[in-house]
Parts: C-alpha cells; structure tokens; sequence
C-alpha cells in the first residue's frame, strides 16, 4: 500500500511536470523562435494532454516506478537526464521535425529549448518528491524493516554504525541467533530466535532488508542463508572479505553507512525485462500461428508411435516456488514413470522411436510457447524442474534455488550447452551454467542462446 501512494505520488507530479513543460516549451517556440504572439491551438492542447502519457511510458519502461522508496536525489536526477535525452530525440523526429521554419537552426533551438525546460520542471518536480519521501522514511519507524543475522562483535558494530549515520533509513525489528555464543545484540535489539526460524521471521515481520553479519570466508554458511533469503524483493547486505574489497564488490552509495556488500537482485535493467517479456509474448504469438501445420504433424505422429494422449503434463517449479503444469509433446510410453520419478538416459527404452527424434530436435518443447503466453514461462530462462529433483539439489546445492527467481525457459544456457540431464549430479552440472546465466543475463544474451537454440534444432544435436 505504502509503494502504491509513493508511485502514485511521482506519477501525478512526473504528469504536471510534463505538461507544464509543453506549455511553456509552445510559449517560447511562438513568441522567442517564431516571434509571433501566443495563442493555443490543437498542437497546444494535445502536448498538454497526450504528451504526458507518452513520458510515462518511457518513465515505466526506464524503471522508474520499480522500488520507488529507494530513490535518492542524484538517481533521479540521473534517470530523469537519460529519458530526457531520448525521449526529446523521439519527439523531434515524430513531431518537431515536420514544423514549418524560417531556418535550420530553428530546429536546433526547438530541441534545446525542448530538452532544456522538460529535465528543468520534471527534475525539480523529482528533487521535491525525493526529499519528502526520504523525510518520511527517517521518521520513526517508517524505515525499511531490517534484519541482522548474527550478533557478534561485528554485528554490534554494524548496527551501532548504521544507527548514528546521517541518512539512517533502516527500521531494525531485530536479530537471529547463528550459534550459541552469537548474543552480544541482546541489549540493544530484539532477539527473534535462532536460524532454523529465519523464513517464519521473514513473513512475520514483512522483512525488507537483511544484514547477514557472519564472515565472508564462512562460504558455504553464508551461501546457505542467503539462497534461503533470495527472492528478487529483500534487499541483502553481507560483511566483505578482503578480496570482495579489492573487486570493488563493497556498496558504496551512502558514504556514511557500514561497509557492506549488496546482493544485486537482478542484474538485468527493467527495461531489458519489459522488452524481454514482449519478445517472449510476440515471438510466442508468432510461433504458434507459423507452427499450426508442425502441430497437426507432431500430433499425429504421436498418436501413431504408441497409445496414450498427445501432450504431457507435468507438475514443474516456477518463479517464486509457484507450481505449474508445463506441456511438451509426449516422447515416452504412458507408463514410463510407474515406478516413481526418473530422468531419461541415452537409450532409454521408455523413449518411444518418434519421441527419439523429437528429444534430439528439442521438437517436443514446441508446446511450451503456450506457458510462455500464460506468464509461467519465458523464451530464455533456467530449466523448471519437478519438487522431488530440487529437493536433492537443495540438499547438495542450495544456491540452486536462485534460480526460482525469474521465469523458467524453454531454453536456457544450460540447456544448450549440456543438454539434458541423466541424473542429480549432471543437473549440479548445468545448474552451474544457468547460474551464470543469472550473474550475466541480458537481451543480447537472451539472443544468443535462442541462435545456438536454433542451430540445434536444424542440426538435431540435442542430448
């Protein structure tokens, strides 16, 4: 509710901001470029009225609403000069550049003028907004609910640092214990319980930040906590080792707060995700009307390899831990799994002879651009796997479960360069290229691996 005020807030004034910039761009235009007196006309009235829509579908797109409570002054001012920038670009070829002027140079004036007086009113609208919003954040208990984990030494000094810096936007709502001698925090924080507690505290008292203060180096420690923290909406914030410090891993984005490394939610821009999930709707869209003649053939070529239906459905893991029913082409006998879940190997006689084919073209896949439509899956993302498999995973791996972070994909990079997995160790295996994947994922990326996707198909590679 709290999010929804705020991006209302900067929506309402991100609108006058835009439509008194027109106003007074139209203004100069007539009466400083075009030496006429002012009078409105239809291009006056829908710059007031329509242009604003089209700034705030560039403001949406940039990722301007996206957690809006942790804007800060130098950001918006940042975000605001770069949809400037474009968006006057885009207008001058869609609309100024068809004027009627005494000269070139005109033009040129139109631009600047346009740039110069749109980054004036909406920065100064942001500035506004951004000051109210970090006073109301510092006002007792309106900070972001923080938790420490851990309550060393270093725990305290965390804490006490960030309690005295200036610019404190962290509501603490307490600490969980890590071991038995991990209660130095006691006094001066409320204690919540122990570790094995973590995910109920999280739900419990909405946490939106975390400070793990445990050692870097305690690797493997640390690495099981935050897989159960991650999900793409806490914020998390570890202790750095020496070598983080010299990778240049450290937040530096308040020079008064503790020196803590953040963990990058997701390094993909929000445009990149807004563009991504367009491809993926169209690109969808397109494949199914093109591939109806490729269905009708597959269907019956399943129906005449052995009884059963044509599609299979199965229960898979998606974004969030949320189940789904993936659909794929039938490639196996109906009674392939009588015996509980298992993974197909090479000459797997559950395999019928058309499904062979199929599996090696990735031909079976074909159906999922339906999943993809539903917003359970996407073009390129990690492989969704079934509950009973990621549970051995976790147990080996437990970084595994940041992949559950973004949609699952037809195809992934893990997909493409191992193929498919004949048991939980080769799924260790290509868990580690899909985590790459997720440390580096881009639209160029995404291209990519559709490409060598493709060639498989072509070249019938696939394992």
């Amino acid at each position: 509710m709290k999010d929804r005020f705020w991006i209302a807030f900067l929506v309402g004034i991100d609108l006058l901001s835009a439509s008194s910039s027109w106003g007074l761009f139209f203004y100069v235009r007539q009466v400083q470029i075009e030496g006429q007196s002012f009078h409105t006309d239809a291009n006056f009235w829908m710059g007031v009225f329509l242009l604003p829509l089209f700034w705030l579908l560039f403001y949406t797109l940039q990722g301007t609403y996206q957690d809006i409570r942790r804007l800060f002054r130098l950001k918006v001012i940042n975000l605001s000069l770069a949809a400037t920038f474009f968006g006057t670009i885009v207008l001058f070829f869609t609309l100024l550049l068809d004027d009627q002027v005494r000269s070139y140079q005109n033009y040129y004036q139109l631009t600047i003028w346009l740039f110069i007086i749109h980054l004036s009113f909406t920065s100064f609208g942001r500035v506004l907004f951004t000051t109210i919003l970090i006073k109301y954040i510092k006002a007792a208990g309106h900070g972001f609910k923080t938790l420490i984990i851990g309550g060393n030494e270093r725990a305290i000094e965390i804490y006490q640092e960030l309690l005295s810096a200036p610019n404190m936007i962290n509501h603490f709502v307490g600490f969980l214990q890590v071991n038995g001698r991990d209660n130095l925090l006691s006094p001066q924080l409320a204690h919540l319980g122990k570790l094995p507690e973590l995910e109920q505290v999280l739900e419990t008292y909405q946490v939106e930040e975390v400070i793990i203060a445990i050692e870097s180096s305690d690797h493997d420690r640390l690495q099981s906590i935050i897989a159960r923290i991650d999900n793409g909406k806490i914020r998390i914030r570890v202790l750095p080792d020496m070598y983080s410090i010299l990778a240049g891993s450290v937040d530096m984005t308040n020079i008064y707060g503790a020196l803590l490394i953040e963990i990058n939610p997701d390094v993909m821009p929000y445009w990149q995700r807004a563009v991504k999930r367009l491809m993926d709707i169209l690109i969808s869209l397109v494949a199914l009307i093109f591939l109806i003649p490729f269905f009708i053939f597959s269907s019956v070529a399943v129906k005449l390899s052995s009884p059963g239906p044509i599609f299979f459905l199965q229960d898979r893991v998606g974004r969030a831990g949320k189940r789904f029913k993936i659909i794929k082409f039938r490639t196996m006998y109906t009674d392939a799994e009588k015996a509980g879940p298992q993974l197909s190997k090479e000459g797997d006689p559950r395999i019928t002879p058309i499904g062979r084919f199929m599996r090696k073209t990735r031909l079976d896949e074909f159906p999922q651009f339906f999943n993809v439509l539903l917003g359970q899956m996407s073009l390129v993302g990690p492989r969704p796997e079934r509950q009973f498999y990621i549970d051995q995973i976790v147990a080996i791996e437990p970084q595994y479960m940041h992949l559950t972070r973004v949609r699952p994909g037809i195809t992934s990079w893990g997909q493409v360069k191992y193929g498919y997995a004949e048991n939980v160790d080769q799924m260790l295996q290509r868990m580690k290229f899909d985590l790459i994947y997720m440390k580096n994922r881009s639209l160029a990326l995404d291209i990519k691996i559709m490409f060598y996707t493709v060639i498989i198909v072509f070249k019938a590679q696939g394992k």
